[in-house]
């Protein structure tokens, strides 16, 4: 069992993992509507990706015999203006996640919960990754992005990223 604490620490964190499935899924939407399917491609893989993060986690706390408190998940709001922008802001929302879960392992620590201090590492890995990947998008688009021809390239790679479940 896991104390009070972590349990509502992680469902929060449920919580904002399947808020960021719905968000990558409007903003695959959004790259749709404007005809980047690569973009819409990886935006879409990120959202079954962050809902496999939740799911982890969903199945961590029933698992230490605790209970899942599902809550309602907040309509996405972004800035549709460039594939730029919307990849900024992707780069913030990922930030935003890290220092969720940075306050996971924290409260983890200070609970001297060491089984959800140990499972919430694989997070932090991930995060970094996440980051990571972001960041290289981010970098192609503000040096290529105004063009055209470089921006239906970067699409044509995007579309390429396939889903595979994570290996926790």
């Amino acid at each position: 069992m896991i104390s009070d604490k972590i349990r509502d620490i992680l469902n929060e964190q449920i919580n904002k993992e399947f808020y960021s499935a719905y968000l990558y899924l409007s903003m695959s939407a959004y790259f749709s509507e404007i005809g980047l399917y690569g973009f819409s491609n990886w935006a879409k893989v990120q959202s079954k990706e962050e809902i496999d993060h939740g799911m982890i986690l969903f199945e961590y706390v029933l698992g230490r015999n605790s209970q899942v408190h599902l809550a309602q998940i907040s309509m996405p709001t972004f800035d549709m203006s460039s594939p730029i922008e919307v990849f900024e802001q992707i780069y913030q929302h990922e930030r935003s996640i890290t220092s969720s879960i940075d306050s996971v392992a924290n409260t983890s620590d200070n609970e001297c919960d060491l089984a959800t201090r140990n499972f919430i590492d694989w997070y932090l890995k991930e995060q970094i990754e996440e980051e990571a990947s972001v960041s290289r998008i981010i970098a192609k688009l503000k040096a290529f992005g105004q063009e055209k021809s470089a921006l239906f390239l970067i699409d044509r790679e995007l579309s390429n990223r396939e889903y595979s479940y994570p290996e926790y």
